[in-house]
């Protein structure tokens, strides 16, 4: 079978097929992806909190304090107040992490792009064609005036 090509039972989450068949059929914008982006945050946010909780009740007694300690990781916050010390919980932190600076990183580039097509909506196209021909005989002009004043001051060799 194709890679892409799963159904829900082999992904192992209920609707996950049908979701990913959404994201294929759609174009993919700017705003679809921070979308996309940010649904997946918010999932691993949550995610990350409840099994760090699940995983490590020494370091998060409550899922309260799993989840608070999710939310500030994913934000790049780390007040400190709650930190796994186990190895688990620190490669759940880790996950956790990246996540939200993917997360941040595609915000901003979604936020650049929406800015830079609106900013190229906004300028004149330029022509197709080729440069008028008044341009062109200008550059000509100018180039010849700069290749004349280079040979001038070339140094002479008299044999």
């Amino acid at each position: 079978m194709p890679p892409g090509d799963q159904n829900d039972a082999d992904l192992g989450l209920p609707g996950a097929g049908r979701f990913i068949g959404t994201i294929r059929r759609k174009p993919l914008t700017a705003r679809r992806a921070a979308g996309i982006i940010g649904s997946y945050t918010v999932i691993v946010t949550f995610a990350g909190g409840l099994v760090g909780w699940l995983a490590d009740r020494k370091d998060f007694p409550t899922l309260g304090d799993g989840l608070w300690w999710s939310l500030q990781t994913v934000t790049t916050v780390g007040y400190g107040d709650i930190t796994p010390s186990s190895g688990s919980g620190r490669v759940i932190g880790a996950f956790v992490m990246i996540s939200g600076i993917a997360f941040l990183t595609v915000i901003t580039a979604a936020v650049t792009a929406t800015l830079i097509e609106a900013a190229r909506r906004r300028l004149p196209r330029p022509p197709a064609s080729e440069p008028p021909p008044e341009f062109m005989r200008e550059v000509t002009a100018r180039l010849s005036a700069i290749e004349g004043r280079l040979d001038e001051l070339a140094p002479r060799s008299d044999d």
